[in-house]
């Protein structure tokens, strides 16, 4: 089917693609690099695809919604294999990309699917519900579908994050000397009437970790931003607080990275089981150098904003002959959906890459989450995870 200029269309109708994917894509189309025209989008059922595109109308200011396909309609007749169908939105040879924005067991399947209609796919994280099946999903694109030249980028927002991009390149540059160790705290509370938890497939996940899969590997990717070298081993121990928020919801580790005589150590401590609404000021993370250290504190505006990336570093200087510390600090307003999409446009135009989006880069996370849930205590070699 032939419709025009070539298109992106959404596979998915939940909260992340309204709050955050179409919000990127209009500050995108206010950019000197307007992203492809969304001309269509998809979700199982006829009533969330119908709403989503209604509101992509309104959000982006299009003459006409984009075009709706689903796989049950309002009356819940199945419209597999009909005009509506998802089959037939990858037909569409005026759709040149999509957004995956699914379930994460769903996915996999779905990202196979578009490539073999022969579209690009940027698809949210993580990359596969399991160390195995990424692999797997990960084998099948690079035999059978690079080199045909189809682009598959996994949308991982705080590895775009240009903040947490700035923390990196001031440890690269090593303004707090070498890093010895470092710490990273994540504290959340989820109770049943959160907007993510109320997401049907998380209220009973077929998947491994639950919010910590989900959300876990975000702090993990961020991590490998701002850290010299990969995570090569880890010990730790995983536990169920909550019991509505099973299988898992809280990992505590015990981690080691970097290579040769460059290597690190630190702990890392995820939870999404905080007994009460109000939290500790706990959340953040630090990086201590030989020279300095860094950290690294996320700010949430009460009026709705984006959040603020705030970054403070310390170390000790000569001035002369004696030493004393030397403070620089800066604020970098939350952009990260916004980044990965941008990148992924480039790729598929063939424009020079920045590295975003490696799904060998998200296999990572997945692997650092299910090697906490299963360590008990044993040491992990994170490298040999990753290589299956």
């Amino acid at each position: 089917m032939t419709k025009g200029e070539k298109g992106i269309a959404i596979l998915g109708a939940g909260i992340f693609a309204k709050e955050a994917h179409l919000p990127a894509l209009l500050a995108l189309t206010k950019s000197s690099t307007p992203p492809p025209a969304l001309k269509a989008v998809y979700s199982r059922s006829q009533p969330s695809a119908t709403d989503l595109a209604a509101f992509s109308k309104s959000l982006l200011g299009l003459a006409t919604p984009p075009d709706v396909y689903y796989d049950v309609s309002s009356s819940n007749s199945d419209a597999s294999n009909a005009s509506e169908s998802l089959d037939a939105l990858l037909a569409r040879d005026d759709i040149s990309a999509v957004l995956v924005i699914l379930p994460i067991t769903l996915q996999p399947s779905i990202i196979i699917q578009a490539l073999k209609a022969g579209k690009h796919v940027l698809s949210e994280k993580p990359v596969a519900a399991s160390v195995a099946a990424a692999l797997e999903l990960i084998s099948t694109y690079e035999k059978e579908y690079k080199p045909k030249g189809l682009v598959w980028r996994v949308a991982e927002n705080f590895e775009a994050e240009s903040g947490y991009q700035l923390v990196g390149e001031i440890v690269k540059a090593g303004k707090v000397g070498e890093v010895k160790t470092f710490k990273a705290t994540v504290v959340n509370y989820i109770d049943k009437d959160s907007k993510w938890y109320k997401t049907p497939w998380r209220t009973v996940p077929d998947y491994q970790g639950g919010f910590l899969l989900d959300g876990g590997v975000h702090t993990i990717a961020a991590l490998r931003t701002m850290l010299p070298g990969s995570f090569t081993h880890l010990s730790a121990f995983a536990s169920l607080s909550k019991e509505y928020l099973k299988p898992h919801d809280t990992i505590h580790s015990v981690v080691r990275g970097g290579t040769g005589n460059s290597t690190y150590h630190g702990i890392i401590e995820l939870t999404w089981a905080h007994p009460t609404p109000t939290r500790p000021q706990a959340d953040g993370i630090i990086i201590t150098g030989s020279q300095g250290y860094i950290s690294v504190n996320t700010v949430y505006s009460s009026s709705g904003g984006p959040p603020v990336i705030r970054i403070k570093t310390t170390r000790l200087v000569k001035v002369d002959d004696k030493e004393k510390e030397e403070v620089d600090e800066e604020e970098v307003v939350s952009k990260g959906v916004e980044a990965e999409l941008a990148s992924f446009f480039k790729a598929v135009e063939g424009k020079a890459e920045d590295g975003l989006g490696e799904p060998r880069e998200a296999l990572k996370d997945v692997a650092f989450i299910q090697a906490g849930l299963e360590s008990e205590g044993k040491e992990v070699d994170l490298e040999a995870l990753v290589k299956g």
